[in-house]
């Protein structure tokens, strides 16, 4: 079996990261390409730490199961189907079941996608979305208010006091370990062009 090619990609909250990989995975086939989001590895919400005012914080590093998401991508590497449960924000609705199955490319996604070590070892290549401040927040803005019924004020108030100091101290830094860093403050075209070529090559060149 070929050793997957394993890609990272990480950014700020609402820099697009949703919408680049939406937009990168329509240029392969499902057996060619495998997407793992740290969205489905945040702990139980009991275990989410809350902040000064008793608000859960779920952009932080203590949210996220690191361990499992590591064993994931690890059995994705060794050529195992991973099936779980998508994380749910809210429990009122019985979870979908999600099933991983390994493929030549292999996809890590999240804000913390270069945080853990352990995962960021495993990544071959390490793409960081960028976008100035304002653009993510207007993008943030019209994401919470349309899917997650979120008012102004709630949204604000997450940004100031959990998204943005959770960019500085953990996100920001690790832009320097990136490979590519793709500006996403208009559109992502020419970044997304050369992605997709480079990865068609590689998978080109295993296949012949």
């Amino acid at each position: 079996m070929t050793t997957p090619y394993i890609i990272g990609i990480t950014g700020g909250s609402a820099s697009g990261k949703t919408f680049f990989l939406n937009s990168l995975l329509k240029h392969f086939r499902d057996e060619e390409i495998c997407l793992i989001s740290q969205d489905n590895y945040y702990k139980e919400k009991r275990h989410v730490p809350k902040d000064t005012n008793g608000v859960f914080n779920f952009d932080l590093p203590e949210s996220i199961d690191f361990g499992q998401f590591a064993t994931h991508i690890h059995q994705l590497k060794n050529g195992e189907t991973v099936t779980m449960n998508e994380y749910t924000f809210e429990c009122d609705f019985e979870p979908k079941i999600i099933t991983l199955r390994p493929a030549p490319i292999i996809v890590v996604e999240g804000i913390f996608a270069f945080h853990d070590p352990v995962i960021s070892a495993m990544l071959d290549l390490k793409i960081f979305i960028d976008a100035v401040e304002h653009v993510k927040i207007r993008r943030r803005i019209i994401r919470d208010t349309n899917e997650r019924q979120y008012d102004i004020d709630s949204i604000l108030y997450r940004w100031e006091n959990h998204v943005a100091p959770t960019y500085e101290r953990f996100i920001r830094p690790t832009k320097q370990d990136a490979d590519i860093i793709i500006n996403n403050n208009h559109d992502f075209e020419n970044g997304l062009k050369l992605l997709s070529v480079f990865l068609k090559s590689r998978l080109e060149k295993e296949y012949v």
